[in-house]
């Protein structure tokens, strides 16, 4: 039977899409105004991330115990410090899972390495004193094991997700404990707020306000996927913004607006387990408390920085998408 001209027109416009379309795990904006591309690929394992006081982009790569410092214009990458403890395949996540600056010293969270997984290694923060130097500061995981949480859990020495540098001191999150930790520069470790089974995961500061965001419960429905705030001497917690699945990461973007990064839909797996492929998005929060997508479709993002209106957008296959018109 012969196909009508309409419909041949149709199949040809749909066959000349496919050629141009990205690929499965290439990001695609809803709207015209957010474009991304690939800046960087290879990295081995990506994690946490922080723009250093050069400007430039520092990156934890978890397996293989090292610091990539990137330029972020042209992705060009240099290693920062390497011979931390590198991720334990057998726990899926773990080492060096975040950095932060003080001043012009790097700090470097490690966590998932020791002997309750089957590691031998210091669950805590390390400072970067040197390319291949570095002092164990705050031994987290023997402070986590000695003050479980309320909550349930299986792993004692906890699972560290987010560092984030606040007021000369150092602000960690516990996404299996529950709770958010105060990390001193000279070791002393306390617990800033504990939570019912929210899964805290990334973390902002803006003033004395502390933003955080919550992944939520295995399956990681998207109305428990929130960015809350709350202030050190306060018992309040305020949502800020709700409604966006597994969320890892929260940053402030130019103009004051606050963004938070959705690893996306959840894999119906165990406690850990990454979302499913290719469905992460940068979402912006409303003055309504709902959230609004910039770009979707990103594959399993972990951690998100801006400059400027551009935005950083580390993958956990090792990858950085460069993210421009936020």
């Amino acid at each position: 039977m012969k196909m009508p001209r309409r419909s041949r027109w149709l199949v040809l416009l749909l066959a000349l899409l496919a050629l141009v379309a990205p690929s499965a795990a290439v990001a695609a904006p809803p709207s015209r105004d957010a474009t991304a591309y690939r800046l960087v690929t290879g990295l081995e394992g990506g994690s946490g991330s922080t723009i250093g006081p050069d400007g430039a982009l520092y990156v934890t790569e978890n397996a293989a115990g090292r610091i990539t410092r990137v330029d972020p214009r042209t992705g060009a990458t240099t290693t920062f410090a390497s011979g931390l403890p590198k991720l334990i395949p057998a726990a899926g996540f773990g080492g060096p899972v975040d950095i932060a600056f003080v001043g012009r010293t790097a700090y470097v969270l490690v966590t998932l390495v020791g002997p309750d997984v089957g590691g031998s290694d210091v669950v805590g923060l390390y400072r970067v004193d040197g390319p291949d130097r570095f002092s164990v500061v705050a031994d987290i995981g023997a402070f986590s094991i000695n003050h479980p949480p309320a909550t349930d859990f299986f792993v004692p020495s906890g699972v560290q997700y987010a560092l984030q540098a606040d007021r000369g001191g150092l602000l960690v999150t516990d996404g299996h404990h529950n709770r958010v930790l105060r990390v001193t520069r000279g070791g002393q470790i306390s617990v800033l707020r504990a939570f019912g089974n929210i899964v805290p995961t990334g973390l902002e500061v803006r003033g004395r306000t502390i933003y955080l965001a919550q992944a939520g419960p295995v399956p990681h429905l998207a109305e428990n996927g929130k960015v809350v705030s709350f202030r050190p001497t306060s018992n309040r917690v305020r949502e800020v913004a709700s409604g966006s699945p597994l969320l890892v990461d929260v940053e402030f973007g130019r103009g004051h607006r606050l963004y938070a990064l959705s690893q996306g839909v959840g894999s119906g797996g165990p406690e850990g387990s990454p979302a499913l492929p290719n469905t992460g998005a940068l979402v912006k929060a409303n003055r309504d408390g709902t959230f609004s997508v910039v770009i979707d479709r990103l594959n399993q993002p972990t951690s998100l920085e801006f400059i400027g209106k551009t935005a950083y957008v580390v993958t956990l296959g090792g990858e950085i998408w460069k993210i421009n018109g936020v």
